[in-house]
C-alpha cells in the first residue's frame, strides 16, 4: 500500500505565478501540485495537495494527518515566521516532516531567517523553488522506508 503524504501550502502561495515572479518564479499551484503528483506516482506515494490562507485550518488538516497520512510536506509561508500553532500541531501528531520554501529565506529579510516549523521537521528545503517539492517528496518516500 501506498504511503500518504499529506502536502500543505500556507498564505499566498495561491498567487504563485503572478506573485513576485521574480522572486518565487513563474511555477503556479497548480504546477507545483503537479509536480508533486508526478514525482508521487513515480515514488509509490500517494498524496492529498491542499492550500489555505487560514492558520487554524491548516492547524486543523495537520491535526486529521494523524489518522490520514504518514508524512506531511509543508510550506508554511509566512506562517514559518509566526505559527506557535503549527508548530504545536506538528509536533502533537508526531508525523515525519519536511519543510519547503520556494526561496532561501536565510538571503532574504531578517524577519524570515527564523522559522517556527523547522523544529519540528525532520529536514527543510530551501531556495530551490519548485523543484524543492521533489526533493522533499523524494527525502520523505526514504524516511518512510
Amino acid at each position: 500500500m501506498a504511503k500518504r503524504v499529506l502536502v500543505l501550502n500556507g498564505p499566498n502561495l495561491n498567487l504563485l505565478g503572478t506573485r513576485e515572479p521574480e522572486k518565487y518564479g513563474s511555477d503556479t499551484l497548480d504546477d507545483i501540485e503537479a509536480l508533486c503528483r508526478d514525482t508521487a506516482n513515480a515514488l509509490d506515494l500517494s498524496i492529498d495537495f491542499r492550500q489555505s490562507n487560514h492558520e487554524g485550518e491548516l492547524v486543523t488538516w495537520i491535526q486529521d494527518a494523524l489518522n490520514t497520512a504518514d508524512a506531511i510536506l509543508i510550506n508554511p509561508a509566512a506562517y514559518s515566521h509566526t505559527s506557535v500553532a503549527i508548530h504545536d500541531a506538528l509536533r502533537a501528531v508526531a508525523l515525519p516532516v519536511a519543510e519547503v520554501h520556494l526561496t532561501n529565506i536565510h538571503q532574504r529579510e531578517p524577519f524570515r531567517h527564523h522559522s517556527f516549523v523547522s523544529a519540528v521537521a525532520v529536514g527543510v528545503i530551501c531556495g530551490f523553488g519548485a523543484s524543492g517539492y521533489r526533493l522533499a517528496l523524494q527525502a520523505l518516500a526514504e524516511k518512510l522506508q
